[in-house]
């Protein structure tokens, strides 16, 4: 059985431990967010995303005229740029399909029912992707192509999103999403290359 003092001087030195104790722990929470915090900050500050220090990957591919003239191969660096960039140059529309995989609604977008001869670019970074020639009514409410104009331009890539087994296409150059290619095409090559509108750019052949 304890004495009166022995029992207060035990309260004591239990409440200083305690005190030390939660003294040490809440100073390391407090720079443990500051770190986090500042990281965030850093990262916001550079444009959300950081952009990798390597040096870009470069890719082949085929040079087209705005009149669809093939020319020659080129060996040109994959364009990098950081959310924030992208965000300004493309609308949001644009955003969410190329940088973000997103799609958008059948029958709403810019080139589902056109008819006009000429070019379908990249929206981001300009290279050709597809040919009015090759273009042709699915019924889908997606422009809908049966071969991009030159395979080095586009590239497949899996998708198994949504429970789904899919095959996603993107451009080479800027790795933006394009949209998504099926084996229910037409003849000759019996591909449906589904794309968004708000992924590509239509330059009319003159």
């Amino acid at each position: 059985m304890f004495s009166p003092i022995d029992a207060s001087s035990s309260r004591k030195t239990s409440r200083r431990a305690f005190l030390a104790a939660a003294a040490t722990l809440g100073g390391g929470l407090y720079f443990s967010y500051m770190a986090i915090f500042s990281k965030k900050s850093a990262t916001a500050e550079a444009g959300t995303k950081p952009v990798s220090s390597q040096t870009p990957q470069e890719v082949d591919i085929v040079e087209f005229t705005d009149s669809g003239e093939r020319k020659e191969t080129v060996h040109v660096p994959k364009v990098v740029k950081s959310e924030n960039e992208w965000k300004q140059q493309l609308s949001p529309g644009a955003y969410n399909v190329t940088r973000e995989d997103g799609t958008e609604m059948a029958f709403t977008g810019e080139y589902w029912n056109n008819h006009e001869q000429g070019l379908y670019r990249c929206v981001c970074c300009g290279t050709a992707l597809f040919s009015s020639d090759t273009k042709f009514e699915s019924g889908t409410g997606w422009p809908s192509f049966y071969q991009p104009i030159a395979e080095e331009n586009v590239e497949k890539i899996d998708d198994a999103t949504f429970g789904m087994r899919r095959t996603a296409v993107e451009c080479t150059r800027c790795d933006a999403h394009l949209g998504h290619v099926f084996n229910d095409g037409p003849r000759p090559t019996g591909q449906r290359y589904c794309m968004n509108s708000a992924s590509l750019k239509f330059v009319k052949k003159a």
